[in-house]
């Protein structure tokens, strides 16, 4: 054995001998050393590529742990590791650590460095500001507006405000308006560990969300564009415009969605099937479009300069091609708004033209995880959106596949190969890549969405070479004629090429089976799955496919978790029961798409599929309350619900509540009222959040339980102001017998 390996087995052998009596021990110990030791040789290059994986660690501690003496207590515990691990001359555990740890204190400056106040409770307000951005959502016939209210508001400094219909044509960044709204606290997750909207506002600045009462009055109008960019976000809205009315419908939408990055316009049944099919990463500006624009400016660029002798032998031609390709990679995710899956796309996008400059690998997992680092290390909560996600993995796991003795076989073909052995191995390559991407994206669509497109790799087989040679190309073209007045020429086989690509989601997404749906998917599940699907991709040796056996447990938690019986929303407006096959039984019917979208898929429903709580047998309902009778765990359980905010005599609700298992209410209910499990009224819904509720195992999760003491909790906002602490509760009101 040559190397350190050599040295160490003899110091086995000579370890082993001097031991008296010759015990098993030693040889144990120092063979278990030599494979331990085996390993690291043979992983060398692989080692790094888990830094980036240390920090990231840290940043999803930061977030998941709720409260701060968890966080405080792992912090601790890796500065101790690294410590040591220094101490002890053990680098790869203490930078593992020490890494760790600066991930959770890099969540925690993110965090600090955008703290801002948040609405304590739900009001009514009327107060004029600065309008700090619009969004048209054409597709929902609605209008979003970031205001930045006077401080004589008494409101937080960004609120969002929804209204509907197409809005008035003065509402542009930087008008001043007054306007009447119903202001609410950003709203938490409507399942416990779902989607939790409030933590993107926090991170976004917005410390209330609400609707307007009527139409906003416009006070001043927007002034000329002062700040050094602020033309590009006249530019951006003017050419949305553009694009809209000259193509028209969804295809113009999407055409949009490509050039400048508005969504807004995309119709909830277009949107649905581009998911469906496995399309929706197309609508997003990333990858596929950065990468398109790079590599075509660089592929024109070269050829271009190679027509001229003079430059083609004496530039740098490639340089000058790449340094081009960088400019013209900027300029479009400016033009693009420089949303996060955009900027992280075109960082990940300098790093490879910078390695291609210095002559390193365009693609390796090293510059993979370098981007990685950078991104979190400036915007740590980009970790757990599913854009981060969905590209990394994506990515990850077709360079994981080309650095392979399988990707390598793919992409070099023998000596003997003709024509027709390489169309099919360039075919067979682009089969096992998108299998590949299609299985690492899978699994986070499952996590994030409750359901994925199964024929997503076909679709994308089309979709991605038709989007790369027709598609972009056409908008580029498009572009460049719009600058001389000749966009009307092209702009219609835009239209045609969007058109087809919509057709395409529509069949795909048609095709029976063309959706799996699943419950929740629980967190120790999902953290298997990723942790199996990083060492299947980022090992070398023979050690990968343990990582296996992770997704497998995954996938087997994923599948054997059964939804929750009871579903209760925060303000405990909503509640839902859950039925056989994913229906949904509603207290009220008409509860807000939100909500409904959210429980049927954490459910893995149809939203449409519902029915009422008063359509069910043993159920017994009237204006004020129902009284329902659930059969759950080889028990019956009653539930009582109050539907009104009218007064019901104490002489019918106290029985009422004692011969109840659950009451729930959106108002603090009198103390006389104990049912014999769970009161869920607007007091108790204050503190836990929305609820999921698992009847025969008698299991209770709660939103704020995930939440803790995170800055955006609403509790914790609410804790902050001392009018609120003292409130006492508001008594129901009388019902009028006029």
């Amino acid at each position: 054995m040559a190397g350190p390996l050599a040295g160490l087995t003899s110091r086995s052998i000579g370890a082993v001998q001097t031991v008296a009596g010759g015990t098993a021990f030693p040889v144990w110990r120092d063979r278990l050393a030599a494979r331990w030791w085996a390993f690291i040789d043979a992983e060398r290059d692989s080692l790094p590529l888990w830094l980036p994986v240390a920090f990231a660690g840290g940043v999803a501690a930061w977030f998941l742990l709720p409260w701060a003496g968890q966080r405080l207590a792992v912090a601790i515990a890796m500065a101790g590791l690294g410590l040591a691990g220094l101490v002890l001359r053990q680098r790869a555990a203490a930078a593992m650590a020490l890494l760790l740890l600066a991930g959770m204190a890099a969540a925690e400056w993110r965090s600090a460095s955008v703290a801002h106040e948040i609405l304590p409770w739900r009001r009514t307000a009327s107060f004029a500001g600065r309008i700090e951005g619009v969004e048209h959502r054409t597709g929902w016939h609605q209008v979003r507006l970031l205001v930045a209210p006077d401080a004589d508001a008494g409101l937080p400094t960004l609120v969002r405000i929804s209204l509907r219909g197409d809005g008035e044509p003065g509402l542009a960044t930087g008008a001043r308006v007054r306007l009447r709204a119903m202001l609410s606290p950003p709203s938490g997750p409507a399942v416990p560990g779902g989607y939790d909207f409030a933590r993107r506002a926090w991170f976004a600045g917005i410390g209330a969300t609400g609707f307007a009462m009527g139409k906003p009055t416009i006070i001043a109008a927007a002034p000329p564009p002062s700040a050094p960019l602020a033309w590009l976000d006249a530019t951006r809205a003017a050419l949305t415009v553009r694009i809209t009315a000259a193509i028209g419908g969804d295809a113009g939408a999407i055409t949009a969605a490509f050039v400048t990055g508005d969504q807004g316009g995309i119709s909830r049944a277009t949107a649905q099937a581009m998911r469906d099919s496995g399309l929706a990463h197309l609508l997003s500006i990333s990858g596929v479009h950065i990468a398109v624009v790079v590599g075509g400016c660089i592929f024109l660029v070269r050829r271009l300069l190679a027509l001229v002798p003079f430059i083609a032998l004496r530039w740098p031609v490639r340089t000058i091609a790449v340094a081009a390709a960088a400019l013209l990679g900027i300029a479009y995710t400016m033009l693009a708004g420089a949303e996060v899956p955009t900027v992280r796309s075109i960082l990940a996008t300098l790093i490879v033209l910078v390695g291609m400059v210095i002559g390193r690998e365009a693609f390796s997992l090293r510059l993979l995880a370098a981007a990685a680092l950078l991104i979190l290390g400036v915007r740590p909560e980009a970790l757990l959106g599913p854009s981060f996600q969905l590209s990394f993995a994506a990515v990850i796991a077709i360079v994981a596949l080309y650095e392979s003795p399988l990707g390598r076989r793919l992409t070099t073909g023998g000596e003997q190969e003709g024509p027709g052995g390489r169309l099919l191995r360039h075919f067979a390559s682009l089969l096992v890549s998108g299998l590949l991407a299609e299985l690492a994206l899978s699994s986070i669509g499952l996590f994030h969405f409750n359901r994925a497109g199964l024929y997503g790799i076909f679709a994308n087989l089309l979709a991605i070479p038709f989007t790369s040679f027709v598609i972009m190309p056409l908008l580029m073209l498009a572009l460049v004629a719009e600058t001389v007045g000749l966009g009307g020429w092209v702009w219609p086989a835009v239209g045609w090429s969007m058109d087809w690509l919509i057709a395409l989601a529509d069949r795909v997404a048609a095709l029976p089976g063309s959706v799996l749906k699943l419950p929740a998917m629980p967190m120790p599940a999902y953290a298997l799955i990723i942790a199996g699907g990083l060492w299947l991709a980022l090992w070398r040796t023979r050690v990968r496919w343990w990582g296996a056996g992770l997704v497998a447990a995954g996938l087997a938690i994923t599948l054997l978790a059964r939804p929750p019986d009871l579903l209760i929303s925060s303000d405990g407006r909503h509640a839902a029961l859950v039925l056989g096959n994913g229906r949904l039984a509603f207290l009220r019917p008409r509860a807000g798409a939100f909500i409904r979208d959210m429980w049927s898929n954490a459910v893995a429903g149809d939203a449409e599929d519902r029915i009422a709580f008063a359509d069910m047998p043993g159920m017994a309902c009237s204006d004020d309350a129902c009284i329902s009778r659930i059969d759950r765990g080889g028990r019956r359980w009653r539930l009582l619900a109050t539907l009104s905010k009218d007064y019901i005599p104490r002489a019918s609700f106290e029985p009422a509540c004692a011969a109840s298992d659950i009451v729930i209410s959106d108002r603090r209910l009198p103390r006389w009222c104990q049912p014999r499990w769970l009161k869920l009224d607007k007091t108790a819904l204050m503190r836990s959040g929305a609820l999921a509720i698992w009847l025969g195992a008698g299991r209770i999760e709660t939103g704020q339980a995930h939440i803790g003491d995170h800055p955006w909790g609403t509790l914790v906002a609410a804790a902050r102001d001392p009018i609120r602490r003292a409130a006492a509760p508001s008594p129901m009101r009388p019902r009028s017998t006029g």
